[in-house]
């Protein structure tokens, strides 16, 4: 299922237009390409998405690295956003989106680029760190983890995948307003609407939640747990961002996901954010990976 392009007019602080690629399997992804403020060639950075955002999530961030200098890549991952929607439920699972966005990487042929991730955007693109390390020198990691089947989820976390299992229409909007601290305003909850026109274009939103492996046997924890082992040796620079206010995962979790992968130190943690801190403080965290980016040179 393809959206109809009207339904993302007059989005608000988001005019930007996508660029389009189609995969070997048929399907049109879209992302953004935008170049540095200043124009020229310059390092990228891939903002990844997770559930059930799209790109627009990232618009209150990316516009400080930009102003930066560096070149900001933004995708839709499969089912999400303005890329194409398979309304089959089954289609979608960890290691087709990883493939996926690898397939991306190889059209963009990116090299010394830095990857930052939220949410299920973590599983994603960390996977590709570890797996296209030739691409990435860097990465910045926000609220998200690894999945290896021997996480613990919290009480939150299983409450909301127990509504989106029985949700067949799911109220994205209301799920995005319910992660943010401070209540975003109707225009947003809408632009968070806008790439679904019906219950069925909501497959992957519904599917991802499901996705999460809940014990070592299960589908995709071994890849995580791989996942997981290398980032443990890796020695490329990392930054981790927390809200200090995220219900699903907290404070506490970005602690021992840091510790898990080596980090030095704890993340930053971000005042006044809940799990979708990029709404409730993207300026702000715009501002801290580009001070970051630039000192890193």
């Amino acid at each position: 299922m393809r959206t109809p392009e009207d339904r993302f007019a007059g989005l608000p602080d988001f005019d930007y237009a996508p660029e389009y690629f189609e995969t070997r399997e048929g399907l049109r992804i879209a992302y953004l390409d935008l170049a540095p403020a200043g124009g020229g060639d310059a390092p990228a950075v891939v903002f990844l998405h997770g559930e059930p955002t799209w790109s627009f999530l990232w618009r209150l961030v990316f516009p400080a690295v930009r102003e930066a200098g560096f070149r900001c890549i933004v995708p839709d991952m499969p089912g999400f956003g303005r890329s194409d929607k398979p309304t089959d439920f089954a289609w979608y699972t960890y290691d087709r989106h990883v493939g996926v966005m690898t397939e991306l990487l190889d059209h963009l042929d990116l090299t010394g680029a830095t990857i930052v991730v939220h949410d299920w955007g973590g599983p994603v693109g960390l996977r590709l760190y570890v797996e296209q390390a030739a691409r990435f020198d860097r990465a910045v990691i926000m609220d998200t983890g690894l999945f290896t089947g021997h996480q613990k989820m919290s009480d939150a976390w299983n409450a909301f995948r127990g509504f989106v299992e029985q949700t067949e229409d799911l109220p994205v909007g209301m799920l995005v307003a319910g992660g943010c601290l401070t209540p975003p305003p109707a225009e947003v909850v809408a632009a968070y609407e806008a790439p679904y026109p019906d219950a069925a274009s909501k497959a992957g939103a519904r599917a991802f939640p499901l996705m999460i492996p809940l014990t070592p046997e299960s589908t995709g924890a071994e890849a995580g747990q791989r996942v997981l082992a290398a980032l443990a040796q890796d020695e490329r620079p990392v930054l981790m961002l927390w809200a200090d206010q995220d219900p699903i995962l907290t404070p506490g979790t970005g602690k021992k996901f840091a510790a898990a992968i080596g980090y030095d130190g704890e993340p930053d943690v971000i005042e006044g954010a809940s799990h979708f801190l990029q709404e409730d403080q993207g300026p702000a965290i715009g501002a801290r990976i580009a001070q970051w980016l630039t000192a890193a040179g």
